[in-house]
């Protein structure tokens, strides 16, 4: 309340008392809807900062032609795909395919789950085509898998990279089709919004190296393949061969093959 505004009353409450406790009423019932209107936009700035900010394990959207690999003699990059910039859609083909294909971006987690949750009865192996993007919906999508019992496959020729290995290690059995292209680096948190304070990218960094490699852990993959990561910039990729790949567990034997052929029995002599 003003001192204007106060002297008036004061004024008016020698003239006509009933008007003059009314008045001031009124005004300290707007002096506190104000304070309360101040106060709601106050938290409403800190809440719509707090939606903006960065989430641990997402990253910014992945470059729009595939990254070039991180070291001489590895498989190279294959052509570019417009379909992979785009946000990741589904389409269930047939013998129980499930195409997933494009960008995982935040909330395409949740997406898989409802298509899983629409059409799961029907799949066996869900079939990707990504260049990777949000940590955390890649590592929900991967247990997802894991926990329907899914196959996972890239095929040949196909792109899986940076966050698209950790959904591939979700599937039950891993299959990678000749030149496949699976490369994995560092992880990077996404670009804050301008006049956002940035996070601490370390803290964020080995929180979710530790998520990445307890999950590897529990899907059976060695962990070599995350130290290939943390060990590759960025701007470039580390592809596996398909020695790499089958040594480090990341794929696995197809049905009725030894791991380990050097281990069969020798058949009998005579």
């Amino acid at each position: 309340m003003t001192p204007a505004v106060f002297l008036q009353a004061l004024r008016d409450w020698r003239r006509r008392p009933d008007d003059a406790l009314l008045h001031l009423l009124f005004a300290g019932l707007l002096t506190a809807s104000g304070a309360m209107l101040v106060q709601d936009f106050g938290q409403l700035r800190k809440a719509e900062a707090a939606l903006s900010a960065p989430v641990p394990g997402q990253v910014d959207a992945p470059p729009a032609t595939p990254l070039g690999p991180a070291r001489e003699g590895g498989p190279d990059a294959p052509a570019a795909d417009d379909a992979l910039n785009a946000p990741m859609t589904f389409d269930l083909q047939s013998d129980g395919r499930l195409a997933a294909t494009g960008t995982i971006a935040p909330g395409t987690a949740a997406l898989f789950a409802a298509e899983v949750e629409k059409r799961g009865s029907y799949v066996k192996t869900v079939v990707l085509r990504s260049p990777g993007g949000s940590v955390q919906d890649a590592l929900a999508m991967g247990r997802l898998i894991r926990a329907k019992g899914f196959a996972a496959e890239v095929p040949a020729g196909a792109y899986c990279a940076s966050s698209c290995p950790l959904v591939f290690s979700g599937g039950v059995e891993r299959r990678a089709g000749r030149k496949a292209a699976l490369g994995v680096h560092q992880i990077y948190g996404a670009t804050p919004p301008v006049g956002t304070a940035p996070p601490d990218g370390m803290a964020q960094a080995q929180q979710v190296s530790a998520q990445c490699q307890r999950y590897l852990r529990d899907m059976g993959v060695d962990l070599d393949v995350w130290l290939r990561a943390m060990e590759t910039p960025k701007d470039k990729l580390f592809y596996f061969t398909a020695e790499e790949m089958a040594r480090l567990k990341l794929t696995t034997p197809a049905p009725g093959a030894l791991a380990n052929p050097a281990a069969a029995p020798m058949p009998p002599r005579g």
